[in-house]
């Protein structure tokens, strides 16, 4: 190892601070962690730290809040530290008046097998689309966002009822472990790269933000995409429906954390049933079994807590 080596980390939610926890158990020098400001939340306006800052200020690390990542004092002060190497994961789009000052350059972790899944939210749609395999890439960041040289991917294959938040934690650590191997790569010079613009096609699928309009489910499509979809959004932010009550004449939005795909035809049904194992929404093919599930306004539930108090009798879903 270069003992003269150094990085900057720039990161600011949890899954930034399990990669920042490996390099620096595992020797890096850090000169600097760079995250977002401080911001006041809540009805107390108390002041709320991210993750990484938490984390480097538990560890004595140097921190970094710029606003604005143009600022001249700012540019100056990362200069200053003459970093070899800028690592950033979850953060900003950087200015190339940053990204391109280390001599090493600067590289990102992006939660996708690249060029697949380039955007903001590469785990949730992996598995709304259904995908059997996802991974982590690391590359040099360019002027284009998540189109940078390609330098490590390391695959996993996504289980058939896996959520994201389950294959987010995965994927973490996973992260930590190639982005550890490619930062000593870079150390070392022994390091290849490929261009994204070799492996693009036709056939490659974007990531944008989800926004809740894009939570909406369709229960009109078959229940594989169903569940893809749902699982693909728990427990954040969340797919949603909502449903009507013949009895009570009134509709509800109901939030849709953990199903399964079930064998039981619908025969065009619309009515939703229990069946001691879930609640059965028909889809177009089949029936959904939802396991958990939370009205608007009260806490999740499994199934059984939420049949105790509620009925789904005479309950069907509200498509438009």
């Amino acid at each position: 190892m270069d003992k003269n080596f150094s990085i900057v980390f720039m990161g600011t939610p949890e899954f930034a601070v399990t990669i920042l926890d490996k390099l620096h158990k595992e020797g890096i020098t850090i000169k600097g962690v760079v995250t977002a400001p401080d911001k006041k939340a809540g009805r107390g306006r108390k002041i709320n730290q991210s993750a990484v800052k938490e984390y480097a200020v538990e560890n004595g690390l140097n921190v970094l809040q710029p606003t604005n990542l143009k600022d001249e004092e700012f540019i100056s002060e990362l200069n200053e530290l003459q970093a070899d190497l800028f690592v950033v994961v979850a953060f900003r789009m950087l200015p190339q008046v940053v990204w391109s000052m280390p001599s090493k350059g600067t590289i990102n972790l992006h939660a996708s097998l690249l060029p697949n899944y380039r955007g903001a939210a590469p785990i949730n749609w992996a598995i709304i689309n259904g995908e059997k395999e996802s991974g982590v890439s690391t590359f040099f960041i360019e002027k284009e966002i998540d189109t940078g040289e390609i330098i490590e991917q390391e695959k996993t294959s996504i289980g058939e009822n896996e959520s994201v938040g389950e294959l987010y934690e995965r994927l973490m650590n996973i992260g930590a472990e190639t982005m550890l191997s490619t930062v000593h790569k870079i150390e070392s010079g022994n390091i290849t790269s490929v261009s994204q613009d070799q492996l693009l096609d036709s056939s490659h699928k974007p990531a944008p933000k989800i926004f809740k309009e894009d939570c909406k489910i369709n229960f009109n499509s078959t229940v594989e995409n169903v569940h893809n979809f749902c699982r693909g959004l728990a427990p954040y932010p969340g797919a949603w429906c909502t449903l009507y009550n013949k009895d009570k004449n009134e509709s509800k939005t109901f939030k849709v954390f953990a199903t399964l795909k079930t064998s039981i035809s619908t025969n065009s049904s619309k009515e939703i049933k229990s069946d001691g194992e879930g609640i059965l929404i028909p889809c177009s093919d089949y029936f959904i079994r939802v396991l958990e599930i939370q009205s608007q306004g009260k806490r999740k539930m499994n199934f059984k807590d939420f049949l105790a108090g509620n009925s789904v009798d005479n309950h069907t879903v509200i498509d438009a």
